[in-house]
């Protein structure tokens, strides 16, 4: 098995075996215990990162940050308007430039070309940290936390419902097939992952011993899960116009009361933040005025619920992010 991450990107999990991914995970936790007991890990003293954001974030912004800083590097923050990536100069003009620089870069933003660019010109380790297609460090947070909870992953019963075709569907439905969990896609068949997608998790699946489901009956899709899962129904960056049309669709896919009392008596319910789950935010007031829905995806009370990890998951793209960039920047294993 190869468990050689130095110099590696981290684009999307299928780049990764099962055996990897392990790897990863026991990293993190690693890096967890470290920081709870106050341990210094500074391996990367001297080494810089820099962070692309073409799309804000909290999570994905501090996380990154704190990671690097604890693992003793330096890091250079370019927002939406920091840098002249793809207006004055191109990505791969870019990726060669940062490259030269820094010793890693994230890139978080819309098309999953602009990453790839920046993995295959730059000649340092990219990451992931969000695409139109892929969202590979939430799944590792994710994944980390189940383990928390069920002490396992595989044969994990894992529900998503929403919109299943989207970045956290996809990754979710990878990671699942890869790792052994029993993956349901619970939406409109509209809002399905893409076919050839699909059959390639189905085949993962069969490797791992999971399982890859898709229906369209909310009943069905929460019967018995250990794990309920969902996304905002609007991703950032799509019109406005979007939300009547989108919000009429998946409004029988929210998660409320009555999904998560047809689920297993251990279940947990995880979202990757942030969510619409009441009108505390100015989004939430004008959805509450324009539609009458106090949340969207998630109700309060599921959202406030002794079964909602939202926080714990939340804390674990700290500690899963610091892994990745641990290992493939030579980090000891």
């Amino acid at each position: 098995m190869s468990q050689s991450f130095v110099g590696r990107s981290f684009i999307t999990l299928l780049d990764f075996t099962k055996e990897e991914i392990t790897t990863l995970l026991s990293i993190s936790k690693k890096l967890k215990e470290e920081k709870k007991l106050g341990v210094k890990n500074r391996p990367f003293e001297g080494k810089n990162v820099v962070l692309l954001f073409e799309k804000d974030s909290t999570r994905t912004r501090c996380a990154f940050e704190v990671g690097a800083y604890d693992l003793g590097m330096q890091v250079t923050y370019l927002g939406p308007t920091g840098s002249q990536m793809g207006k004055k100069e191109s990505i791969k003009d870019t990726a060669r430039v940062l490259g030269r620089m820094y010793d890693g870069i994230e890139y978080r933003g819309f098309k999953q070309e602009t990453v790839e660019i920046l993995k295959d010109y730059s000649n340092v380790p990219v990451w992931n940290g969000l695409t139109d297609k892929y969202h590979p460090t939430q799944i590792l947070a994710d994944f980390m936390t189940i383990e928390e909870h069920f002490g396992h992953l595989k044969g994990i019963k894992f529900s998503y419902f929403g919109d299943a075709r989207n970045n956290m569907g996809n990754s979710l439905m990878i990671g699942s097939a890869i790792m052994g969990l029993h993956f349901t896609a619970c939406a409109p068949k509209s809002l399905w992952p893409e076919q050839e997608l699909i059959e390639r998790c189905i085949e993962l699946a069969s490797i791992s011993g999971g399982s890859i489901t898709l229906t369209e009956d909310p009943y069905m899709g929460s019967k018995n899960a250990d794990v309920i899962y969902t996304d905002v129904w609007v991703s950032m960056g799509e019109p406005e116009e979007v939300w009547s049309e989108r919000i009429k669709l998946l409004l029988p896919y929210q998660v409320n009361a009555n999904v998560m009392k047809n689920t297993s008596s251990k279940s947990i319910f995880m979202h990757c933040l942030p969510a619409f789950h009441s009108t505390e935010t100015s989004m939430g007031k004008s959805i509450y005025e324009k539609y009458q829905l106090e949340g969207l995806e998630v109700t309060e009370d599921v959202f406030e619920s002794s079964k909602s990890v939202v926080f714990d998951e939340a804390e674990n793209r700290l500690h899963t992010i610091k892994a990745v960039m641990y290992a493939t920047l030579g980090g000891k294993i």
